[in-house]
C-alpha cells in the first residue's frame, strides 16, 4: 500500500497561564519530528499546532504528547486541558496552513522579513534590507523568538567587527544566512541535512538575488570539511549545542563569533559550560519568550 503524501496537524491546548508549558511543548514538538509549529490564538486558551511530515503514525503521536503531558503535570506545571487532536491534511493545504502565520516581522535596527505574498507596509519596511523568505518545509521565518534572536545578534556581530566569511549551520528557509548576505556579507555558504531546507534555502536565496554570494549544500556538521569561518551561526536545540560544541568550535576561525540559538533559558548554564571549555566566552545573551540567543568568541 503507498505511503499518504499528506501532512498532519496536531493541535495541543494549552493554558495562558505560564509559557514554561508552551515552549517545553514547542520545544518537545520539534524534536518529535515537526517540520514546523506555531502558536495558535483563535482560541480562548492557547495552543499550539505542529505540522509532521506523511509517514507520520498519528496515533503515535498523540501518545507521546500526552505523556509528555503528563510529565509536565508531574514537575507541577500548569498545563491546562491538555487535549490533543490529530487530522490529516491534505498537501495542498499546507501553504494556506503556512501562510495563516506570516506576516512581515520588522527585526533588529536593519531588517524586516516577509513572506512574499504580502509586502510590509511603507511604515514598517522605511530603511530596513527586505528578506523575502518562502517557509515551504523548512524551519525559520523570522516570526519565531529563537530566529529573531538570532538576527539580532548576527547584526550586532556585524556592526561590532568586520566578516568575511559566514558559515550557517542547519540553514532551513535560508533565513540566516541570506540576512547576512543582505547585510553586506560577500561569501556565505549554508549547510542542512535535510534536502527539502536546502531546496528551500537554495530558492529563497534566489528570491533575494543573493545566491551569488549564497552556497547551500546538503551535509551534516559532522561531515562538513570547508574553511572555518569567522562568524558561525547555529540555531540548534540546546541538546544539540552540547552534543556539537566540538564540532562548532571547529567551525570559527581565530577570534570570530558563534551565534548560538534555540535554546531554552534554563539550558543556557548548560550550553554555555560547553561553549566555554572550547575556549570561548559568552559576549551577549538575548532573550525572547522564554528562547535564548547566545553570541560567543572565542578567547578571553
Amino acid at each position: 500500500m503507498p505511503v499518504s503524501q499528506d501532512y498532519w496537524a496536531l493541535d495541543v491546548a494549552l493554558t495562558a497561564e505560564t509559557h514554561v508549558a508552551v515552549e517545553a511543548v514547542a520545544n518537545f514538538l520539534w524534536e518529535a519530528g515537526a517540520t514546523g509549529v506555531v502558536e495558535d490564538l483563535e482560541h480562548a486558551s492557547l495552543g499550539l499546532r505542529a505540522f509532521f511530515p506523511p509517514g507520520s503514525d498519528p496515533a503515535e503521536l498523540r501518545c507521546r504528547v500526552a505523556g509528555y503531558l503528563d510529565e509536565l503535570r508531574g514537575l507541577s506545571i500548569p498545563v491546562g486541558s491538555g487535549a490533543v487532536d490529530v487530522r490529516r491534511l491534505p498537501e495542498e493545504a499546507w501553504a494556506d496552513a503556512w501562510r495563516a502565520h506570516f506576516r512581515p516581522i520588522p527585526i533588529g535596527r536593519r531588517l524586516v522579513v516577509c513572506p512574499p505574498w504580502e509586502a510590509p507596509a511603507d511604515g514598517v519596511a522605511a530603511g530596513r534590507l527586505l528578506v523575502l523568505i518562502e517557509p515551504g518545509r523548512a524551519f525559520g521565518t523570522g516570526g519565531h523568538a529563537t530566529t529573531r534572536g538570532c538576527l539580532e545578534l548576527l547584526e550586532r556581530a556585524l556592526d561590532a567587527a568586520p566578516v568575511e566569511r559566514v558559515l550557517d549551520v542547519g540553514t532551513g528557509s535560508g533565513v540566516l544566512a541570506i540576512a547576512a548576505a543582505r547585510l553586506g556579507v560577500r561569501d556565505v555558504q549554508a549547510i542542512d541535512s535535510d534536502p527539502d531546507a536546502v531546496g528551500a534555502a537554495a530558492a529563497n536565496a534566489a528570491r533575494n538575488a543573493v545566491a551569488d554570494r549564497v552556497r547551500v549544500e546538503l551535509g551534516s556538521l559532522e561531515s562538513w570539511t570547508g574553511r572555518p569561518a569567522s562568524l558561525v551561526l547555529a540555531n540548534l536545540l540546546g541538546t544539540a549545542h552540547v552534543a556539537l560544541a566540538g564540532a562548532l568550535a571547529r567551525c570559527v576561525a581565530g577570534s570570530g563569533r558563534l551565534v548560538a540559538g534555540g535554546l531554552l533559558a534554563p539550558e543556557v548554564p548548560a550550553v554555555v559550560g560547553a561553549f566555554v571549555a572550547e575556549g570561548f566566552q559568552l559576549v551577549e545573551l538575548v532573550e525572547h519568550e522564554g528562547w535564548a540567543t547566545l553570541s560567543l568568541r572565542r578567547g578571553a
